[in-house]
Parts: C-alpha cells; sequence; structure tokens
C-alpha cells in the first residue's frame, strides 16, 4: 500500500479521531443517564420500564449501523473519504444536539419519544460508516513506517472519550440535585459533546482527499476474494467488541454487584479509559516498529490468562484499588491487541475496498455484540448468580480473538517485506 496523500498536521489527525470519540461518549453518557433519560421521555408508572424503554431506544442506534456501513462506507470507495467523513461527522454531531434539546414527554407528549428514536437512528446509521472512512483515510495519509501510530489515533480518542465521559458524569451528577439531573442536568453531558462537532467539521473540511481518481471510477472486487482478511477482521472486532463493552459495564458491576459506593464505582469508568488512551498509542507506535502479530498476539494472551483471576481477585477484594487497576491492566492489554489488528486489517485490504469493507465488519461486530453485550453479562450473572459471569463471557471472546490472531499474517510493511 503506497502513501500518495499530502502530509496531514495532527489538527486534522485529532478532526478525524473525534468522529469515533464523540462515538464512545455518547455511549457511555447515554449509559450514565439512562435512568434520567427513561424518565424524562418515556415516563411510565414502573420506573423499571421506563428504564428498559430508554435502553431499548439506545439500542435502535446499532440497527442502522450495517445499513450506514453499505451505504457511507461502499461511498467513501466510489467518491471519496473526504466528502464521507464530513456526512458523517455532520449527521452524528446533529443527532446527539436532537437528544440534548428534544422536549420532554411532559411538554410534547408522543413527539418526544418519536424524535428520540429517529435521532438515535440517524446516529447510528452515520457511525456505521464513519469508521471505516476514517480508518482507509488515516492509513493512506501515514508515512508507512508511521502507519500504525496514525491508525491508532480513533482507538486512542475512544479512551479520550470515555475519560471525559466518566469525568463529566461525576462531576454533573455531583454538582445538582436528584431533581435537577432528571429534568434538565443529563442535556448538559449531550450538550458537551455536541459542542465538538463544529470543530471536527472546521478540521476535516480542510483535509485532502487520499481516494485517486483512477480508484474512484474503477470497478472493486466482490468482498469474497478477501474472505480470510473479513473473517479475521470479524473475529478480532468480536473479541475486542465483548471485552470493551464489558470492560465499559465495570461500573454497573462494581455497584450493583459488589456493592460499592457510586463514587468509587464511577472512578472505574476513568481508568479503563485511560488504559485504553495508553494502550491504544502503544499498539500503534510498538506495531509500527516491531511488527502487527507480536503486538496483537502477546497482550491477548495476556488479557486471556489474566482476566479470570483479575476478576476472582475482585470480587474477594472489592476494593477502590483493585477496582481501578484490575480495569486499567485488562484494557490497556486489550487495547494494544485490537489496535494492533485492526491496523492489520486495514493494511490487508485494497483501497478500492478498504472503507466499505471496513465499515461493514465494524459495524456488524458492534451491532451485534456492542448492543448485546451489557444485557447478556447482566443476564448471565442473574442466571448463573456468579458475580464472574462478566469475566467468563469477556474470555470466551478473548479465546476467539486470540485464535483468529495467532492465524494473521503479518501486514507491517517493513517486517512483509522481509519476509516475502
Amino acid at each position: 500500500m503506497t502513501s500518495e496523500a499530502p502530509p496531514i498536521t495532527r489538527g486534522q489527525i485529532f478532526g478525524v479521531a473525534l468522529g469515533n470519540a464523540l462515538e464512545f461518549y455518547d455511549f457511555l453518557v447515554f449509559s450514565f443517564f439512562a435512568v434520567q433519560i427513561g424518565q424524562c421521555f418515556f415516563p411510565a408508572t414502573d420506573p423499571h420500564s421506563s428504564l428498559l424503554l430508554a435502553l431499548a431506544t439506545f439500542g435502535a442506534g446499532f440497527l442502522t449501523r450495517p445499513v450506514g456501513a453499505v451505504v457511507i462506507g461502499g461511498l467513501g470507495d466510489r467518491i471519496g473519504r473526504r466528502p464521507m467523513m464530513l456526512l458523517s461527522f455532520a449527521l452524528i454531531g446533529l443527532s446527539t444536539l436532537g437528544v440534548a434539546i428534544t422536549p420532554s414527554y411532559a411538554t410534547v407528549g408522543l413527539a418526544a419519544p418519536i424524535t428520540i428514536i429517529l435521532c438515535r437512528l440517524v446516529q447510528g446509521f452515520a457511525l456505521g460508516g464513519e469508521v471505516g472512512t476514517s480508518t482507509a483515510f488515516l492509513a493512506e495519509a501515514a508515512p508507512p513506517e508511521k502507519r500504525g501510530w496514525y491508525v491508532s489515533m480513533p482507538f486512542t480518542g475512544q479512551g479520550f472519550a470515555t475519560l471525559s465521559a466518566g469525568l463529566i458524569g461525576v462531576l454533573v451528577a455531583a454538582l445538582m440535585s436528584d431533581s435537577a439531573l432528571s429534568s434538565w442536568g443529563w442535556r448538559i453531558a449531550m450538550a458537551i459533546g455536541a459542542a465538538t462537532v463544529p470543530v471536527g467539521l472546521a478540521l476535516r473540511r480542510t483535509l485532502p482527499e487520499t481516494l485517486p481518481a483512477a480508484e474512484s471510477v474503477s470497478r472493486p472486487p466482490p468482498l469474497r476474494s478477501y474472505a480470510g482478511v473479513l473473517t479475521f477482521a470479524f473475529l478480532a472486532m468480536l473479541s475486542g467488541t465483548i471485552g470493551t463493552y464489558v470492560l465499559n459495564y465495570m461500573t454497573t458491576f462494581a455497584k450493583a454487584t459488589l456493592g460499592m459506593p457510586s463514587s468509587v464505582a464511577l472512578g472505574a469508568t476513568i481508568a479503563v479509559g485511560l488504559g485504553n488512551v495508553v494502550g491504544a498509542m502503544l499498539g500503534g507506535r510498538l506495531s509500527d516498529v516491531h511488527g502487527r502479530r507480536p503486538w496483537m498476539i502477546w497482550p491477548m494472551l495476556a488479557m486471556t490468562l489474566g482476566v479470570m483471576p483479575g476478576f476472582w481477585l475482585l470480587v474477594g477484594h472489592p476494593t477502590a484499588t483493585m477496582l481501578y487497576a484490575i480495569g486499567f491492566v485488562l484494557r490497556l492489554l486489550l487495547a494494544i491487541a485490537t489496535a494492533s489488528a485492526f491496523i492489520a486489517v486495514t493494511e490487508a485490504l485494497p483501497m478500492r475496498v478498504r472503507s466499505g469493507a471496513v465499515s461493514i465488519v465494524y459495524a456488524l461486530a458492534i451491532s451485534i455484540f456492542g448492543g448485546s453485550t451489557q444485557f447478556v453479562v447482566a443476564w448471565l450473572t442473574g442466571v448463573t448468580g456468579s458475580p464472574l459471569a462478566p469475566a467468563w463471557y469477556m474470555l470466551a471472546s478473548a479465546l476467539v480473538g486470540l485464535t483468529a490472531m495467532a492465524f494473521a499474517r503479518e501486514t507491517a510493511p517493513a517486517k512483509a517485506a522481509a519476509s516475502a
């Protein structure tokens, strides 16, 4: 894969990474304030029903991701990365703002939940195409020796988003009364996310196009031609998705299962976010130096071996230090492995199908497993009565990912050339 695009600045890289960051920020903020959002838009005599309706509405966004992956990701391979990145980010921003400013059910009646559902569907559609187009752009804009570092930036953005969501969630909850939080306080956290969109759009407008004109008019080969790469991609992303969402569940797990106070439990989000930031940057940098394979296989093996002992220690010694340390270390290892694997997938796919293929595989993994992981974990915990249920689910997914990574070929330019 060659890189003939003009060099891009750090600010432009930041603008590209913002899309993936906003995805995770929105997910976590919605999770934090699901009770308040349910009360605002889905009033019911039973508070549990109100919460379930809010969570179902959030899950609706996962349904349209594959559609967005096919449409936006596919158009990214035909008319260019830049216009599709502008479109997806604008739609993400509008839908996030829509959730923040929609009046309550008490004010406008049925129009409120309908508007929220539409916003979530549009947001899911946009996010479905965001990852593939932005990843393809970064891979093509990067110097070959820094490709891993560039492509790891969206994952680093996820970590910063997790950190930000945790800090803002704690702050808003601490500074407001329950009534103010339910009425309008949660909207502040949503509006902060939407406020980043003009910055991201302004930076994205300055981006060069990395898809050559000849590539945009040539007929792309069918995706079945890359069945092996796509199978590896799906299994690696399945593993990364389940692991990520189990670790994002740590705050709820600490409160509901371990009985830890909310002020302590919310700190898990910050620890997990920090592990994500450090791990993604390490995965990108180290895989540029030593190759993709070692930095997806060894950290994933370490996480596979450590997840059960880690949760066992946490259940036996539910302290803040144990919670934060285990969340940080597991997320660090997972981020190194999944960032390296994602880079390998991007390099293994040719330019003519890269945006669409990455979008589709990522959207399917997120839609199937991202949308269901927290429900599955809660269900397994209830059915088995075991507080180790999240660890078993994460272990099973890690074994799947580790097996796929063991059979992946090396794609880092220097290492691949040396082994050819």
